[in-house]
């Protein structure tokens, strides 16, 4: 008796539980999740890479770097490189601070610089701008008060 009675259990909450589709309504995905023949999406297959790391720009050199956990980045200045800053300036509390971001581009050698970074990054696209850690900070300032 026990037996049909968690088997009856069992089959009630199984077709209670489907979802029904109702007709007439569909969903259209956004643009990001549209996708191509490979089933990858349309951002996926710009050919620019999402990185995140550690941003610094020096306005009196005009350089900019980007440090992420393995690897250090020389950044092409462009007109993104402007916007950026806007966004970070407000967050910095002292002129050297490094500010996560997370951001998009193209990755390429640096062939020819001997005293540059050996791989650069020019930014496409600004994901993200982070306040940074206060407990991370490990600078060490010299000097009298």
């Amino acid at each position: 008796m026990k037996k049909l009675l968690v088997v009856l259990l069992v089959s009630f909450l199984t077709v209670g539980c489907k979802t029904e589709k109702s007709e007439g309504v569909t969903e259209t995905p956004s643009s990001s999740e549209v996708t191509t023949e490979n089933d990858k999406t349309e951002k996926q297959n710009d050919g620019l890479i999402a990185i995140q790391g550690n941003y610094l720009y020096v306005a009196q050199d005009n350089a900019a770097v980007l440090q992420t956990s393995s690897e250090m980045y020389g950044i092409v200045i462009n007109d993104k490189i402007k916007e950026l800053n806007a966004q970070v300036d407000p967050l910095k509390n002292e002129p050297y601070d490094m500010i996560t971001i997370t951001v998009r581009g193209k990755i390429f050698k640096n062939e020819g610089a001997k005293d540059e970074w050996e791989n650069k990054i020019e930014i496409e696209e600004i994901l993200k701008v982070s306040r940074p850690e206060t407990e991370d900070n490990d600078v060490i300032k010299l000097g009298t008060k």
